[in-house]
């Protein structure tokens, strides 16, 4: 989808020998390129992860059962007789039901299952070809301002990379005085980060030769200054690890220019978000989200086709806190970029000196 999206929008893009889906560019040697531009302005690469916990097919029954494997995180309760949905490859959804479901006895996470089909798919293409989710009443539906989908994470954060390219890509260079902004969509976050990972390891973030921001955008779990509906969230940092600190402040004054009062500004630990694997590699690093609920579809906060608590539940996400993650995220290439972003806090702080330093000379 995201490939046929910017293709029509003429946006170009590649990917790397991973997989990870390069947006902007045409190929690794643009890419390349536009890293190491020595007299060009900053770049804010734009990074979210393609994803969702689900399964993949291991191996058919006898019986007609179909043995999955589960990735990622994901309910651990109720799960006996939930719907999913499934599909080989490029191939028709089908729907089903899972049963048996094993759990790590250790940490208690879903390991796998077996998986009934509602109906019978004649030839059935090989186990390892299936791949699938947890289904509810469709993929994806509205109720007034929120958004109820099987897969918010991270679907929001790769719309906004998609649609924020497909946006500029209509605007003239000469109008954008702030950064480049290009995207990079990865694989397999959910098992660790892997595709990042992978990107990472190659060393083409670490090549760069201009000012490099990297920005993880998330649908991470709500919280207590992460409400739905109140914005999207300037993310200091997540589970793991704390964002750099001047980045989060540039971030913060242009939430505050572009959305006054309709921004939020926490620390989000309610999980580790790909800003962690570039923090840890030494690039600058900061965070952009919107309050999830129901998160790994599982029943946290209620709503629609939820089930019991702890049970399967659809992610839902608000539109606002969306349309504000757009806003922001062309903000880098449409504002002016803070060269300084601690100048005024400097300036604040000299003033507060200036007037009551004589204090310290009585």
């Amino acid at each position: 989808w995201a490939v046929a999206r910017l293709a029509a929008a003429g946006v170009p893009c590649c990917e790397d020998r991973h997989g990870n889906l390069l947006v902007g560019v045409d190929s690794l040697t643009d890419y390349r390129r536009r890293l190491r531009q020595r007299a060009a302005g900053p770049l804010a690469l734009l990074i979210a992860h393609m994803d969702h916990p689900g399964f993949h097919g291991s191996r058919w029954r006898a019986d007609g059962l179909l043995e999955i494997r589960w990735h990622g995180g994901g309910p651990v309760r109720h799960l006996t007789g939930a719907r999913v949905w499934l599909r080989a490859d490029d191939g028709a959804e089908l729907g089903g039901r899972l049963q048996r479901p094993r759990l790590d006895p250790r940490t208690r996470r879903l390991l796998g299952a077996e998986v009934r089909l509602d109906t019978d798919p004649g030839r059935r293409p090989a186990a390892r070809r299936w791949y699938g989710g947890l289904a509810f009443r469709a993929p994806c539906w509205s109720a007034g301002n929120r958004l109820y989908t099987r897969a918010a994470d991270d679907l929001a954060g790769v719309f906004a990379v998609v649609e924020t390219a497909c946006a500029l890509q209509s605007v003239s260079a000469r109008r954008r005085p702030g950064a480049e902004v290009l995207g990079l969509l990865t694989r397999a976050e959910e098992v660790g980060f892997v595709g990042a990972l992978a990107h990472l390891d190659d060393g083409w973030l670490q090549q760069a030769t201009r000012t490099l921001l990297c920005v993880s955008l998330e649908a991470s779990r709500q919280g207590p200054g992460a409400l739905q509906g109140a914005g999207p969230v300037v993310r200091l940092g997540d589970r793991q690890s704390t964002f750099s600190a001047g980045a989060a402040r540039r971030l913060e004054l242009l939430a505050a220019e572009l959305l006054p009062g309709a921004h939020q500004r926490r620390l989000m630990d309610g999980g580790v978000c790909e800003g962690t694997t570039t923090m840890a590699h030494g690039l600058t690093t900061a965070g952009l989200a919107v309050p999830l609920g129901n998160y790994h579809n599982c029943n946290l906060d209620g709503g629609a086709d939820a089930g019991p608590p702890g049970g399967p539940a659809p992610e839902f996400i608000d539109t606002r806190d969306v349309a504000g993650l757009l806003a922001l995220c062309r903000g880098f290439a449409e504002r002016p970029w803070a060269a300084e972003p601690w100048a005024p806090v400097r300036a604040r702080l000299a003033r507060l000196y200036r007037e009551r330093g004589p204090a310290l000379r009585r």
